[in-house]
């Protein structure tokens, strides 16, 4: 069996190993996610210096380790540059891989994966640096084909309790839906309010039958033919499995419901009316989604908030 394989990847996350050598974990379109040593790539005269910085694509020839792969020779194919000159792009972009780390396989074919996160750093870098709430744009409609690409979409189109679809209603200043994520979406109000309340009225039942059974237990345990009920065949208990309530984690408005239903498209639309704050809300809900769904947190989350709240005054 050959000791050497090639493979076309992406750089995701890089570390320091020893004095001048780093592991770099790559997404490859032909094994999925390999760590593998980048020799010497710290030193500065390195052929490998650039070719295993973040976000570069090279095809690679690696040696097989025994416990970590070596890079023997790379050939650059792409590179993103315009991500390291924009703060706000680099933090999308880390914020991205973090997802895919966590959604990677290792040894199998991750080429929906690989092409899928190249498309929308591609998109990312495209965004112009005077429309700073683009790159919020951008990384939410990312992070919702990659949830999606995973099987994790949040329901947004109808709700989670009634199965109706929901239309933001632009008229009404003060309309909201629920957003549940446990429940995995959206939540029309006004369904979980009839299942509150149906929820009351079966509780309420529930006491009054109890305390009927327990007035006829007394009256059976005065009554001189008690010791008959032995004989009599005994009443079967029927157990009612009420829908649970679901928890809603926060409320959206018209805008927002209506931009989350936006990004199910293959490319990000413009919405007239949409503000920075807007995307913010909904950057940070699919965040807290995400996080809930794959069972970390996000940690390149802080700088985005970090920059948008230092340029733009928003609330985090």
């Amino acid at each position: 069996m050959s000791r050497t394989y090639k493979a076309t990847g992406i750089n995701l996350k890089t570390q320091a190993l020893g004095e001048s050598d780093k592991i770099v974990t790559i997404l490859t379109r032909e094994f999925g996610l390999i760590r593998a040593v980048a020799p010497g790539s710290r030193k500065h005269n390195s052929s490998l210096g650039g070719r295993s910085g973040m976000f570069v694509v090279n095809e690679l020839l690696i040696a097989k380790g025994r416990s970590l792969d070596k890079i023997t020779q790379a050939q650059t194919l792409k590179t993103y540059p315009g991500l390291a000159k924009d703060l706000g792009k680099l933090a999308a972009s880390q914020y991205l891989a973090e997802i895919v780390l966590c959604e990677a396989l290792s040894e199998q074919p991750q080429e929906e994966l690989y092409d899928l996160f190249n498309e929308h750093l591609h998109r990312l870098e495209a965004v112009s640096s005077a429309n700073p709430s683009g790159v919020l744009a951008h990384l939410a409609h990312g992070v919702f084909h990659l949830l999606a690409l995973a099987g994790l979409t949040p329901q947004v189109q109808i709700c989670c309790l009634s199965q109706r679809s929901l239309k933001p209603d632009f008229t009404d200043p003060n309309w909201q839906v629920g957003f549940s994520i446990p429940a995995g979406g959206t939540v029309s109000l006004e369904a979980r309010e009839r299942l509150r309340k149906e929820g009351e009225r079966e509780m309420r039942a529930e006491g009054q039958r109890s305390r009927g059974a327990g007035e006829q237990g007394e009256l059976n345990n005065q009554c001189p033919i008690s010791n008959l009920s032995s004989s009599m065949p005994k009443t079967q208990t029927v157990v009612v499995h009420r829908q649970e309530i679901p928890v809603i984690s926060c409320r959206l408005g018209a805008m927002e419901l209506t931009l989350l239903q936006h990004l199910l498209q293959p490319e990000i639309m413009q919405i007239d009316g949409a503000r920075d704050y807007d995307w913010l809300s909904v950057e940070q809900i699919l965040r807290q989604y995400a996080q809930y769904q794959l069972g970390r947190p996000i940690r390149s989350a802080t700088l985005i908030d970090s920059y948008f709240a230092a340029n733009h005054d928003a609330t985090v």
